[in-house]
């Protein structure tokens, strides 16, 4: 029998590497776990989920390597080992704070190469001696060109160290992932989209706090999918991240387990838009959907949240106070989205937050 000649075959070996790539890639089904909550490490129903991110560690502003604080390392390094117990295949992942407050340290360790070094070395070897399956830096905000022209280099030197310890090691490389602000660009400042394309696993992308009562003197919808009237909504935020030539299949899609509720000008207001004089209940307005349901529950007095699914949310409103939130609906609609964009799954802020784990069982039916 004559053999087939070569260029017939190769087309059907690509495609057969095409079809063996898209069958093994996992759909992430992720979120945070916060220490500073209530939630113990042996409560997480870690079997909803395929990866779960132990938050938070932070960078010494001195010798600019990983830091876990002393009253976390016992939970830290036994965060892993706890979870398998309920789903031996779960991965796990170290989430560094980079955001906010901490953001100083971090814009010192990226601009500087030796500070980048320390940082990256002392990282990958808390990851291998806690167990971790690999690394997130949580709340990157595109500050300036130069801090973004650094992180690029940073990622480059992060990987580079990854690889080299996977080989020495023998070992499966460790993932490595950015949490990153809704917008891929920030007052005219730029992620480094090829240096985050070619060396981070995924970006789990913020898409939630876009109205939040201590900024917005008006009720808005802090997690919105779509956004009629030109208003800031998770629907465009993605479609802004594929134009600025990042693919679909290394974004996932993050899901708020809390809300914000609002104090009306007007206690008669109802809408989006509304005026409002500041945050309710907490200083900032921020609520869990746990401690939403138990507020509406006891103290509604009859009144029930209402789903829209013009925007994909939940309102509420008791006398003055205008909630928003995700309920199960919503979360359903959102996973439903990100299948159909072919993103590569979901990541859920954060888990303490949850109601005997509704949300979390409602992600994992899509």
């Amino acid at each position: 029998m004559a053999s087939k000649p070569i260029f017939l075959l190769l087309p059907l070996l690509f495609l057969s590497f095409k079809l063996q790539r898209s069958s093994s890639q996992t759909w992430i089904k992720a979120g945070y776990w916060d220490s500073s909550t209530n939630l113990p490490i042996s409560g997480i129903n870690s079997a909803l989920f395929t990866h779960l991110f132990c938050a938070f560690a932070f960078i010494n502003s001195t010798s600019y390597q990983l830091q876990i604080n002393s009253s976390n390392e016992q939970p830290f390094s036994n965060f892993t080992n706890i979870l398998k117990l309920k789903n031996p295949s779960i991965t796990t992942l170290l989430s560094i704070l980079v955001g906010k407050s901490e953001s100083t340290n971090f814009s010192l360790m990226i601009n500087q190469t030796s500070n980048r070094k320390s940082f990256i070395e002392s990282s990958v070897k808390t990851a291998r001696l806690y167990g971790f399956h690999g690394l997130d830096l949580c709340g990157v905000v595109p500050k300036n060109s130069t801090n973004m022209t650094s992180l690029g280099a940073f990622l480059d030197e992060w990987r580079a160290e990854v690889a080299s310890e996977s080989r020495n090691s023998g070992k499966t490389q460790l993932l490595l992932t950015m949490s990153a602000q809704s917008m891929p660009i920030v007052n005219s400042v730029s992620y480094p989209i090829d240096s985050t394309k070619k060396n981070l696993d995924w970006v789990n992308i913020i898409a939630y706090d876009y109205y939040v009562p201590t900024v917005d003197s008006f009720t808005g919808v802090h997690a919105a999918l779509y956004g009629p009237l030109s208003r800031t909504n998770t629907d465009d935020v993605i479609k802004e991240w594929l134009q600025r030539g990042f693919s679909a299949d290394k974004l996932v899609l993050g899901l708020p387990y809390h809300g914000f509720a609002w104090t009306l000008v007007k206690s008669g207001d109802n809408d989006i838009g509304s005026r409002a004089s500041g945050p309710a209940f907490t200083i900032d307005g921020s609520m869990g959907f746990k401690s939403i349901k138990s507020f509406i529950q006891n103290y509604g007095y009859g009144v029930e949240s209402v789903y829209n699914s013009t925007y994909v949310v939940n309102f509420c409103k008791i006398g003055s106070i205008w909630i928003n939130f995700d309920d199960v609906e919503a979360i359903k609609a959102k996973v439903s989205y990100a299948k159909a964009k072919g993103l590569l799954g979901y990541s859920a802020f954060q888990l303490s937050n949850d109601d005997n784990w509704v949300l979390s069982k409602a992600e994992k039916s899509y």
